[in-house]
């Protein structure tokens, strides 16, 4: 692998705003990086889509910000990271790639100490059944239960974070996992990057003896880690943020000033044609 040039900022992917989450904790990690976020709001959701439609797409995707400059791509999006690491890889191989997923499984293996683990994700990540090879990858003993929560994506890109509608697609997808006719789960992995943004109700729903685990922290750590490991950490610290979307500048701004806490204006969202 090629040294990528150190000046460069970090490329960031996902299939929409949900990503954002993993954005926002890689910047308060690292600070002085430019991040440069690409939210491919015209082709969402990716949690209904084929494989092998996910993999095109992160490729045509990521292809845009290695277009415009990137030293690393981080994949915040869990479907594309339980589909498309290998496509992505193998297109870009001076650049590395890293995903969501395997971080979240680190997280929730550390908050559970007998292996109790529940995960909420989309369709094409349960049926992928990735958390539960990166769980099992390990600790082999682990007990995973899977639950598909495709109606939180919309709840999430609509900015509907707390009610009655929210509370009962929460608990209508928490309860089978919590009723399992075993102990219940330990940790709970928010395994889509939208669901954050829930996190409140889920953990409302879950009980308070659930840990509620997202990947976007230790994502970030990982970040920092590859970083240091190969000698890119930004030589003049900046922190730019440049934010890019396929469609609807004025939406994507409303929903992501939701998920940062902070205004961001359409202005600020350049809409790009992959």
């Amino acid at each position: 692998m090629t040294r990528p040039n150190p000046a460069l900022p970090i490329g960031i992917f996902d299939s929409g705003i949900g990503g954002l989450s993993v954005l926002d904790a890689i910047a308060a990690r690292l600070p002085g990086e430019d991040l440069l976020y690409l939210g491919d709001t015209a082709r969402l959701p990716y949690g209904t889509k084929s494989p092998e439609t996910v993999a095109r797409y992160a490729v045509q995707a990521a292809q845009h910000l290695v277009d415009r400059g990137v030293k690393m791509l981080v994949i915040a999006c869990n479907t594309a990271s339980a589909h498309a690491i290998p496509a992505l890889s193998a297109a870009f191989p001076d650049i590395q790639v890293i995903g969501v997923i395997e971080p979240g499984a680190a997280a929730a293996v550390a908050a559970a100490p007998e292996g109790r683990i529940g995960v909420l994700a989309t369709e094409s990540t349960v049926s992928a059944n990735a958390y539960q090879k990166a769980i099992n990858a390990l600790r082999g003993d682990a007990d995973v239960r899977q639950q598909a929560c495709s109606v939180f994506v919309a709840l999430a890109e609509e900015g509907w974070i707390e009610g009655e509608v929210v509370e009962s697609a929460a608990r209508r997808y928490i309860e089978p996992i919590l009723n399992h006719g075993r102990p219940k789960p330990e940790a709970l992995v928010l395994g889509c990057t939208h669901f954050p943004l829930l996190r409140p109700t889920i953990a409302k729903i879950a009980g308070p003896d659930i840990a509620i685990v997202d990947s976007a922290s230790t994502t970030a750590e990982a970040v920092a880690q590859a970083l240091t490991d190969q000698g890119i950490d930004a030589p003049t610290p900046s922190g730019k943020v440049h934010f890019m979307a396929t469609d609807s500048a004025p939406r994507f701004a409303r929903v992501a000033t939701i998920f940062l806490d902070r205004p961001i204006e359409p202005g600020d969202v350049e809409i790009v044609d992959l």
